[in-house]
């Protein structure tokens, strides 16, 4: 390709970055090939290397996919150096420490490392964010998203911090004594990005339903408004909808028509009202903008060292000041949900490979149902080996998933979780993904 590339009058600059190669190692190239038609590497100076590429693929599989604990615990170098040493048989070699870094190395591996990750479980999850991103895409003029974060820990170092003297690197005080707990409660303005903050000692519902009311009161009363927020159970709550109710004026129905969370939810997010609250899927807190200013707030300020609720409070609606003056400003949503459909199913095939009997059976009826809705109404949105592959992974899973149904005691949850089961393979039957031969 060098050989080429020169042939045809391309700068060397360009042609080193096309082959990730050096100019010097490109210009080396070209000069050979106008002495000698054989372009092949001369030979080396050092030794052989000592494992060939089979071990080196072995090696991968042992460290990636094998635990050095029964069913616990990962690897790290030492521990494998020393198992290997003692069972070479493994994979027919004995590699260092330092060997076994370098190889995972060379492959970009770091199983060692974890991060928690959140599955989408909302079996209606797809239909929810598709009317949020509507929201952001076309907003009307008062929309605000508010959530509360609770349980905030008031910290009081020992020591003040101190300072590294060359790069000038934060030192913490390691131990701490605790203060007590602070509730924040926020609201942010999609128009500007401005935020309306309270703190309060507790996140009852009377004190959500208290805070709700104070920042409606702020508009005329002709003025619609709309709010984006999460299902927890006081945001759904017959107390907030009478809330709502009132700072509509219009009449509450009587709790007995909103005597469970979906009726209330129903009525909270219709439009024919003043305030219309727009709720975010399980799992889909992402879809709330206000966690955006969460984490900011989270590494300015609650880190910091506070001898009491008071103290902390001070700063957060100093911070919340300073935001609003200087830093505020709106937010622009891009992510339309795209290839989100294919990464839920591909995450679900990975989660029945590991072993359906591990999952929770509440989790693994919620993944069904949301599994069966992709089939029905985004089928499209996922490719069809993807769909061949879950289907032949569930097959796989099959005699694990009747059993783990089988142990639930509770009999509500173990119908729930069969008519899921069911539902699902009558839906892959019709796209002719779930045959006898799967069956079997």
């Amino acid at each position: 390709m060098i050989v080429e590339l020169a042939d045809s009058r391309v700068r060397l600059k360009t042609i080193a970055a096309v082959v990730e190669r050096s100019v010097w190692t490109v210009r080396r190239w070209i000069q050979r090939n106008k002495t000698t038609s054989k372009l092949k590497d001369g030979l080396r100076s050092g030794r052989p290397a000592l494992y060939s590429e089979e071990i080196k693929l072995r090696l991968v599989a042992f460290y990636c996919q094998t635990q050095p604990l029964p069913d616990c615990g990962r690897w790290t170098l030492r521990w494998a150096e020393i198992f290997l040493k003692a069972h070479h048989e493994q994979i027919d070699a004995a590699p260092s420490k330092s060997t076994i870094h370098r190889i995972l190395s060379n492959n970009k591996l770091k199983p060692h490392q974890s991060r928690y990750f959140l599955h989408i479980t909302d079996p209606n999850f797809f239909p929810k964010m598709e009317h949020l991103v509507d929201l952001f895409t076309n907003p009307p003029q008062h929309l605000f998203f508010f959530d509360e974060c609770p349980g905030i820990q008031v910290l009081k170092r020992l020591t003040p911090d101190l300072q590294t003297e060359t790069m000038k690197q934060r030192l913490e005080e390691f131990e701490y004594i605790r203060n007590g707990t602070m509730d924040l409660f926020a609201f942010l303005n999609h128009d500007d990005g401005k935020v309306a903050v309270e703190c309060h000692a507790n996140h009852t519902i009377d004190t959500f339903v208290g805070v709700f009311m104070r920042h409606v009161q702020q508009f005329n009363s002709e003025v619609s408004l709309h709010y984006v927020m999460d299902n927890l159970s006081s945001h759904s709550s017959y107390c907030f909808c009478q809330a709502v109710a009132k700072l509509s004026a219009i009449a509450c129905p009587k709790e007995k028509e909103l005597d469970t969370q979906i009726k209330r939810v129903r009525w909270l997010q219709r439009k024919d009202k003043r305030i219309i609250i727009h709720y975010t899927p399980y799992h889909g807190s992402w879809l709330n903008w206000v966690e955006i200013w969460f984490g900011i707030i989270g590494a300015k300020v609650l880190r910091e060292s506070f001898g009491s609720p008071d103290a902390l409070k001070r700063a957060i609606e100093a911070f919340a000041e300073t935001w609003n003056l200087l830093w505020a400003h709106p937010f622009q949503w891009s992510y339309d949900g795209k290839d989100l459909h294919d990464k839920t199913i591909a995450r679900f095939i990975k989660m029945l490979c590991a072993g359906a009997q591990k999952m929770e059976l509440r989790t693994l009826t919620k993944l069904l149902m949301l599994t069966t809705n992709l089939l029905k109404d985004y089928f499209s949105q996922v490719p069809k080996e993807t769909w061949r592959i879950f289907a032949e992974t569930l097959s796989a899973q099959n005699e694990n998933i009747i059993a783990l149904i089988q142990q639930e005691k509770g009999l509500q949850r173990k119908n729930k979780a069969q008519l899921a089961f069911s539902t699902l393979i009558t839906e892959l039957q019709q796209h002719e993904f779930w045959t006898k031969d799967l069956a079997a």
